[in-house]
């Protein structure tokens, strides 16, 4: 089973960028969809990005489209989200997961996943 650990989260102002790691330990980290999925204080956890293994197809969260972008470096085990022209309510717990199947934007086809990392935005 793969083991992830997502890092890069911090306190910004609206506006600006962060870049969010999900590095993938244990079993082979080729192979897998990687996802990630952000949680606020008293909401649901909401679907941000996801990247297949299979030729690199991406789909994102409508919330997210055009200002996040999901990518892979294979060769480092690694998962990345870059979230650029940030706001408010992008705050929350972003987690990434692997994918185990089936649709790409549903909590339940993914598995392994990490601790999280908080984002806040400042407004």
């Amino acid at each position: 089973q793969v083991q992830l650990v997502e890092s890069g989260g911090g306190l910004v102002q609206a506006g600006d960028s962060l870049r969010l790691s999900c590095a993938a330990s244990g079993r082979t980290f080729s192979g897998y969809g990687m996802g990630w999925f952000r949680q606020a204080p008293g909401k649901e956890r909401e679907f941000v990005a996801a990247i297949s293994w299979v030729a690199a197809i991406t789909y994102y969260g409508d919330s997210v489209k055009g200002r996040f972008t999901i990518s892979r470096d294979n060769a480092k085990n690694t998962a990345y989200l870059q979230m650029n022209s940030l706001k408010p309510e992008d705050t929350a717990v972003y987690y990434c997961a692997a994918h185990s199947g089936g649709n790409y934007y549903s909590a339940s086809s993914f598995y392994s996943w990490g601790q999280g990392t908080q984002v806040t935005v400042s407004s």
